[in-house]
């Protein structure tokens, strides 16, 4: 099987462009990656496109990445369209992956793209949400949720918990009840996520792709509006549209190619949940999946130099950070107060900002994280740059089911190609 690259990666600026299309935003981000990569579009021998929303919002319910793509002159190679909710930029690249190592191209092309900011439609924004879990047993997932946190609930935030609250996604329900349970558990505090989202919103300043890049403190984050308790907003990722593209080679095709700054892929491994104890963290989809690719990339945890964690909410990065293996099991948030977390410290996480401050474009997400631990496994990250760092992981989480995500991505990445430099 052959060896695996990243060649090139590129992406746009994250936020809300209600008048932008996603064939735009795709666009610009491929481009963008094979002019890093330094091959043509017609070049790429096969293609996987990631996309969430746009048959909900606009009636595009098939064939997005061709529609997208071909506007742009692909010709003949095959299209592969992904939905996996917010793993499907992950799932696409691990698709992409696999085909290279069965053989089958040497030169391929992972695409994620979506528009989710609709200003004229805030209600259908909020109900496409709904479909990242079971249409039918939704109320079944919420109210176990909000029996396990509710001993650490004050008395005075408890009629706030309910089903179907206005001005916020089901997903922040969700979170909020992982939060709850995790703060039963193991006496994780508010404090301690608004440290984490603090810092990511501080790690975001040095991000030009950003959609937020004003620092906030800890009592800022703390003070900004409750979505739904333990959660402010200021903990919580935005509505984002954006776009992403990472172009793949085997061994063959680095060569063809000429490329000194290519990224080993070491592993990918995807997971679906399982039926398990909400209090049996060993077999959450996070910490299998991490296992299996820790395993296949012959690496582990201390191994890492940086992580890129789906923290759709600053409670998801204790959890993955516990997942992953960089601390012991309710220390996800001890570990970040420390600062260990924060950029200069033993093993930075979102050094992009993360999700709360970056931006969450679904479709797009998975493949942006890749995007910027490659920059840093290249030295490109100017004033986020982790110094030293040979190799990287990203946690990428989708969608949901039961007590934990429906699907995750781990993916682990390094070291650039023996001697290149950007």
């Amino acid at each position: 099987m052959s060896q695996v690259y990243v060649a090139g990666v590129g992406m746009t600026r994250l936020g809300k462009f209600p008048e932008r299309s996603v064939k735009d935003l795709v666009a610009e981000a491929v481009n963008a990656a094979l002019q890093d990569a330094g091959v043509a579009l017609a070049d790429i021998e096969s293609g996987w496109f990631s996309n969430a929303r746009q048959g909900q919002m606009e009636g595009q319910n098939s064939v997005r990445g061709q529609c997208a793509l071909r506007s742009m002159g692909w010709q003949t190679a095959p299209i592969v369209n992904v939905e996996n909710a917010c793993a499907g930029g992950s799932t696409g690249f691990n698709q992409a992956m696999t085909s290279i190592m069965a053989g089958q191209h040497d030169i391929v092309i992972a695409v994620g793209g979506d528009k989710q900011f609709f200003p004229d439609r805030p209600d259908d924004m909020f109900r496409a949400f709904n479909g990242g879990t079971d249409v039918y047993k939704v109320r079944d997932f919420f109210d176990p949720l909000v029996e396990l946190g509710r001993s650490a609930v004050p008395a005075s935030v408890l009629d706030d918990i309910q089903f179907g609250a206005p001005g916020r996604t089901f997903f922040m329900d969700l979170y909020a009840g992982m939060a709850r349970h995790h703060m039963a558990l193991y006496g994780t505090t508010q404090e301690q996520l608004a440290a984490i989202a603090a810092k990511n919103h501080g790690h975001s300043v040095h991000n030009e792709y950003a959609q937020y890049r004003k620092p906030m403190s800890a009592q800022e984050v703390l003070a900004d509006r409750q979505v739904v308790w333990p959660l402010t907003r200021a903990m919580c990722s935005p509505v984002s549209d954006g776009a992403a593209a990472v172009v793949l080679v085997s061994e063959a095709g680095r060569k063809r190619l000429g490329t000194r700054r290519a990224v080993r892929v070491a592993s990918s491994a995807i997971v679906t949940s399982s039926d398990r104890d909400p209090a049996d963290f060993d077999r959450h989809t996070g910490r299998i999946a991490a296992l299996k690719a820790y395993e296949k990339a012959g690496a582990g945890p201390e191994d890492m130099g940086i992580a890129e964690v789906h923290d759709a909410t600053s409670i998801a990065e204790v959890i993955q950070a516990e997942n992953l293996g960089f601390c012991p099991r309710g220390d996800g948030g001890p570990l970040a107060v420390s600062g260990a977390t924060t950029l200069g410290g033993r093993i930075p996480i979102n050094v992009s900002g993360g999700l709360v401050s970056k931006g969450h474009p679904v479709g797009a997400t998975g493949l942006i994280m890749v995007h910027d631990i490659v920059r840093q496994l290249r030295g490109e990250a100017g004033a986020a740059q982790v110094q030293g760092v040979r190799m990287g992981v990203v946690e990428n989480g989708g969608g949901f089911w039961g007590v934990e995500e429906a699907a995750t991505a781990v993916h682990v990445l390094g070291p650039l190609v023996s001697g290149a430099r950007a």
